[in-house]
């Protein structure tokens, strides 16, 4: 069955042109040489990016391959001014990441509910001829053609905003530990990769406070290089103000997975290993108390460590308090409000961006929709004919 989260789409835009400014001289009955009233044209629309808190996927734009804004209307006599073209709207989850999908480049980041922005500008209308007059050139036959318009491909990729991103290997418990949290349901079972995509819960805490913790795909050694499925989830990571490392009890080298999953998070982005990190030792009801004590000398010091059991609730409580603390340290604020301006997204390798799109099924061109302009966008528009009326 075909997953409802969607966190990478290419989509084509397009805003719209500008109205052509109209070449007119107004010659009416009693009134011979009326001079110039040739009106402005309309300013095209504007391809906008908004963020709404009301989507948590790109769902809604997997199938809306096309974006088009309004092409602004012609200027008309008596100095009448063509309409201007409507602006089309792209509303996206916050933590939506844009990219030039033919150069890779970088382009915006919208972050905050209502946040927009101007992705592609509309062309400006053309002045028309009344525009032109003079004192020595009181019948200026000539106006201003409109703006051309804009055109992109684009590639749009959701980081995803939570507090709490927890980060282990496959079976390692984060879905049991989130399912057991909030009332997120996550799929769980006792086999590798069992979650194939993120999975968001509200944590309650004390005082009808509450946190967001995100769900990550198992990492593997060597997923920043591809591996598994990992690098695709990993940029989910980016954007968590904490990062909750989690290993089995069970586990050989508690202190060696660890470290794994560090070096991983550190290939893929170095400034990942700025963030705040909580390691919890999960399935800590197959250890008795004096295992506990043991481990507890061979694990680092540089971060808190609770031991956790999800099934009988062993350690859940301090856990929470340690999330709670951590998230709202003055330490952890402070690099939040740095972080907010300084988070670099790095350029798309444009040779492996084709394997990346078919990964994520958009290896499919988008096409492009050809318009004739032919005629639309001349230099000079010459004075084609005088209209006689009776006013």
């Amino acid at each position: 069955m075909e997953s409802n989260f969607v966190d990478y789409v290419k989509i084509y835009c397009r805003s719209g042109k500008g109205g052509k400014g109209s070449m007119h001289l107004r010659h009416v009955k009693y009134q011979p040489n009326g001079g110039p009233d040739g009106g402005d044209g309309g300013d095209g629309g504007s391809v906008i990016l908004r963020g709404n808190h009301n989507y948590w996927t790109l769902l809604h734009l997997k199938y809306q391959r096309h974006v088009f804004a309004e092409h602004g209307g012609n200027g008309g006599r008596d100095r009448s001014h063509g309409t201007k073209g409507k602006n089309a709207y792209i509303d996206v989850p916050c933590g939506t990441v844009v990219y030039n999908a033919e150069t890779g480049k970088y382009i915006c980041d919208v972050t905050y509910d209502g946040q927009e922005v101007v992705l592609l500008q509309g062309g400006r209308g053309g002045l028309g001829n009344w525009q032109f007059r003079t004192s020595t050139n009181q019948t200026p036959r000539f106006a201003q053609p409109g703006e051309p318009m804009q055109e992109m491909t684009i590639i749009l990729e959701l980081k995803l905003l939570a507090d709490v991103g927890l980060v282990g290997f496959p079976n390692a418990g984060k879905s049991t530990l989130l399912s057991a949290l909030s009332s997120a349901k996550p799929k769980i079972a006792n086999y590798p990769f069992t979650t194939l995509e993120p999975s968001l819960g509200i944590v309650a805490y004390r005082d009808n406070q509450s946190f967001v913790m995100a769900d990550i795909p198992g990492i593997i050694e060597g997923a920043s290089e591809g591996k598994g499925l990992g690098l695709r989830f990993l940029r989910h990571i980016e954007r968590n103000s904490l990062l909750l490392f989690m290993v089995p009890g069970d586990t050989d080298d508690i202190k060696h997975d660890y470290e794994v999953l560090l070096g991983e998070l550190e290939r893929f982005n170095p400034e990942m290993l700025s963030k705040h990190r909580v390691l919890a030792v999960t399935k800590s009801d197959l250890l008795d108390e004096e295992l506990i004590q043991m481990l507890h000398e061979t694990l680092p010091h540089d971060l808190p460590v609770v031991f956790i059991s999800s099934v009988t609730r062993y350690g859940i409580d301090e856990l929470k308090d340690i999330l709670w603390r951590e998230l709202n340290s003055e330490s952890n604020k402070l690099q939040e409000i740095t972080s907010e301006d300084t988070l670099v997204h790095r350029d798309k390798v444009i040779s492996q961006l084709p394997s990346e799109l078919k990964e994520e099924g958009m290896d499919d061109d988008v096409e492009t929709v050809d318009t004739d302009d032919s005629g639309d966008m001349d230099d000079v528009e010459e004075l084609e004919d005088f209209e006689y009326t009776d006013e």
